[in-house]
């Protein structure tokens, strides 16, 4: 089992920049795929940036740029650093992963553990 816990969620005005974490517990060794998500109130839950264990990445294009997504060397942290906010990245973000060799964020189902989520709120 794995649990995942995120922090550094807050309020900003837009231009800013905040560094989430998402700190991963028990069987962590197993872990392939590590990724960012984000859920607006009324919109479906999209993928925002992802990385694999040899260390490939990948996001999505309204974030590309502007966000990067890394983790540390014992994959027991993953970060997300966004720079350049701007209200529509208001949201609730989430990490998830999985230990499949398929890394791709579009892929939702198969994120088989999944964080209780950190809220970014971007002011015009």
């Amino acid at each position: 089992q794995v649990q995942l816990v995120e922090s550094g969620g807050g309020s900003v005005q837009a231009g800013g920049s905040l560094r989430l974490s998402c700190a991963a517990y028990g069987y962590t060794y197993s872990l392939y795929c590590m990724a960012w998500f984000r859920q607006a109130p009324g919109k479906e839950r999209e993928g925002v940036a992802a990385i694999d264990s040899d260390g490939g990445t990948a996001y999505s294009t309204s974030v590309k740029g502007r966000f990067t997504i890394s983790q540390d060397n014992g994959k027991n942290t993953l970060y997300l650093q966004m720079n350049d906010l701007r209200p529509e990245d208001t949201a609730m973000y989430y990490c998830a992963a999985h230990a499949s060799r398929l890394c791709d964020f579009g892929r939702l189902a198969d994120f088989r553990y999944w964080g209780q989520g950190t809220q970014v709120t971007v002011s015009s």
